[in-house]
């Protein structure tokens, strides 16, 4: 394959400890799909993002996290799955902040977390519940929730690295070569890294022609049943995401 394309595509951002497996998996994907990554600067989270989430080195890696593809707007997209990078302060005096409310997922997933880590009633998740809880010993920004994932050896992987406006099909088949070989070359490593999978993600990742990872599979955060999933709350409680 020309390697071109790959070498456009910005990896400052990558642990040097990825660079060999991004670059073995970078030749699976089809080499013009690549170059129209070059040419177009129409797609997000774009090449100084687009593989932002490898930060993290393979040595320190636990779990893999796999979102569906980049959030649809230019300050949300960071490159890390699940991470709106529009989202600032957690909590408000009236419980969640009002971005963190909108969010669905992330609203569901605070509050599975606040129901595991026993600060919050399962009986009552209600925005006035929020407010009356003591937040001292929790985190207070979206950076500081998602720096406890990282330190805990979660992967933010979307499994379409890309999302173009016009092309949201043709992205997520272009990448599902990469994220086989990718995989591949993980468990040649670290065959005891865990994979977690919501909703629908799962299926995509499951049908790839990969080796039997460990799997947390649930439904995606997006469902308001994932806040009292009995599975979640015993996956994330001993995490302590929330706290300091």
């Amino acid at each position: 394959m020309n390697k071109n394309p790959q070498i456009s595509l910005n990896l400052d951002s990558v642990d040097s400890s990825w660079v060999p497996l991004i670059t073995t998996a970078l030749e699976t994907v089809d080499p013009l799909y690549l170059e129209s990554l070059n040419k177009n600067n129409q797609w997000l989270p774009g090449k100084d993002k687009i593989f932002a989430a490898f930060s993290l080195p393979i040595s320190e890696t636990r779990y893999i996290l796999f979102g569906e593809s980049p959030y649809p707007r230019a300050a949300s997209a960071n490159g890390y799955a699940f991470w709106d990078g529009a989202v600032d302060e957690l909590w408000s005096e009236t419980g969640l902040s009002v971005p963190v409310n909108r969010a669905t997922s992330l609203r569901n997933w605070i509050k599975m977390l606040l129901i595991a880590e026993g600060a919050l009633d399962p009986s009552d998740t209600s925005q006035t519940a929020i407010a009356n809880l003591d937040k001292s010993n929790k985190v207070k920004t979206i950076q500081e929730f998602f720096n406890n994932l990282l330190n805990h050896g979660v992967l933010l992987l979307n499994a379409s690295l890309v999302l173009s406006e016009e092309q949201v099909r043709k992205d997520a088949a272009a990448w599902k070569p990469f994220m086989q070989s990718l995989l591949n070359q993980i468990w040649a490593i670290n065959s005891n890294i865990q994979l977690i999978l919501f909703g629908k993600i799962a299926e995509t990742i499951q049908k790839l022609d990969i080796p039997s990872f460990k799997q947390f599979v649930t439904e995606h955060p997006y469902n308001i049943s994932f806040i009292h999933n009995e599975k979640a709350l015993d996956f994330f409680r001993p995490l302590k995401l929330l706290g300091k």
